[in-house]
């Protein structure tokens, strides 16, 4: 482990935890993050660098934010979504944290990635299933008595599952002795044809991202107030997920080169 100071400087942490092979990825690095998420983070994590907290300890914390959102929402009016929006900053925040702090203290491990994944999982997949519990009205009103419910459960089916696509290329990879995908432009596009020109377009319009935390949040900020908003997230889901399955088969991802 590489010794630093413990009471460092933001200049430090910036040098130190926010690399060019972090800051600079075309597709891990969340929007937010490059917009002002990463100018504040550092401000967050040197406050966690004076106690003796470890980066997993600090990737629990933004679990249990993350988990925090979905029932948010079970809080009906305006109070309910303003809290879920905060939660869901929050949220990316410490996700920027803990990596902050593992690069810092060189603590970097299979276990910080692992739990990572769970955080984002359990995040996504619970705002979806929250939000079709809200527009029945629960808990004041029984699950049974609508619809959306059931329709929140499947939109957290097809959230996971999009999400394991992205987890499962690098398990294929992995059994088939071949190296980790490097994180630059165009290596999610198809090789050729129509697909490779549809899926550039969907660089400008991401629908595909629209089931992160932060962009379904606000979208249930937007749109919540209509129950016909879930049945558009689902069918947008559908969608997303036939041409998620389409980009990957078609593209580099799972070929020898």
């Amino acid at each position: 482990m590489i010794e630093r100071p413990a009471r460092p400087t933001i200049a430090q942490i910036r040098e130190i935890s926010q690399p060019v092979s972090v800051t600079g990825r075309s597709t891990s690095e969340h929007w937010i993050a490059d917009l002002y998420q990463r100018r504040l983070s550092p401000y967050l994590t040197r406050i966690f660098l004076r106690t003796s907290i470890s980066a997993n300890g600090v990737t629990w914390l933004m679990i249990l934010t993350g988990a925090s959102i979905g029932p948010a929402l079970l809080i009906q009016g305006w109070v309910g979504i303003a809290l879920a929006l905060f939660l869901s900053q929050l949220q990316m925040l410490i996700d920027c944290c803990d990596g902050e702090v593992a690069r810092w203290r060189d603590t970097k491990s299979p276990m910080g990635i692992f739990l990572d994944k769970l955080g984002h999982y359990l995040a996504e997949s619970l705002i979806p299933i929250c939000f079709g519990l809200r527009l029945a009205g629960f808990p004041e009103e029984p699950v049974t008595s609508s619809i959306y419910p059931y329709l929140g459960a499947l939109l957290a089916i097809l959230v996971i599952f999009n999400k394991g696509l992205n987890d499962a290329v690098h398990v294929a990879r992995a059994f088939s002795g071949l190296s980790k995908i490097q994180d630059k432009k165009g290596v999610n596009l198809p090789i050729k044809g129509i697909l490779r020109t549809l899926r550039k377009v969907f660089n400008y319009l991401p629908a595909q991202r629209m089931f992160h935390s932060i962009e379904f949040t606000i979208f249930v900020a937007i749109f919540g107030s209509y129950a016909i908003s879930l049945e558009i997230a689902l069918a947008i889901a559908l969608f997303v997920t036939a041409g998620h399955i389409a980009a990957i088969v078609t593209s580099s991802k799972l070929r020898n080169n």
